[in-house]
């Protein structure tokens, strides 16, 4: 399936698309609210601006996608693989990204309130500016993370796995 045909069907009322074959796609722009995209091959995809409030991409391959200025809100990618992923000034909110890998994910800007990232691998991600007021940090892995200017709390923070070498929102360095 390419982007034009998943856009099609979409459009006439489909939403099923588990473990659809789409890396590379060009889907920027795109609405796919409430899609089905669990296990979708979406690596290296182009999805700025894409609109996919409540999609359900759970386990979705992710890595390297452009998700730029995207809105995720209350869309869950429990367990997918957002390795190096782009998801400056994304909206993440109410997300469920429980045990999601975002390693070397760039998130600067992006708002995660309220959001899941309980067990998540955060490793070397960018969350500069990043607002995680109120979001589950319990048993994340944060180290060497950059969250210069994030808003989140103390509290939050003492609860993640890992915050070895993380760049503290203050910008002190954890040790």
């Amino acid at each position: 399936m390419d982007a034009q045909e998943l856009a099609r069907r979409y459009e006439v009322g489909e939403r099923d698309f588990t473990d659809a074959g789409l890396s590379h796609a060009n889907l920027g722009g795109a609405c796919l609210s409430g899609a089905n995209l669990s296990r979708a091959i979406l690596g290296w995809a182009n999805l700025n601006l894409a609109n996919l409030t409540r999609a359900n991409l759970t386990e979705a391959n992710l890595t390297g996608a452009d998700l730029l200025r995207a809105n995720l809100e209350g869309a869950d990618l429990s367990g997918a693989h957002l390795h190096g992923a782009y998801l400056v000034g994304a909206n993440l909110r109410k997300v469920n990204l429980r045990r999601a890998d975002l390693r070397m994910a760039r998130m600067s800007g992006a708002d995660v309130s309220g959001a899941d990232l309980g067990r998540a691998i955060l490793s070397r991600a960018s969350l500069i500016g990043a607002n995680l007021t109120e979001a589950n940090l319990s048993g994340a892995t944060l180290s060497g993370a950059n969250l210069r200017e994030a808003m989140v709390t103390p509290e939050q923070l003492a609860s993640a796995l890992s915050l070895e070498g993380a760049t503290l929102p203050d910008g002190t360095l954890h040790e």
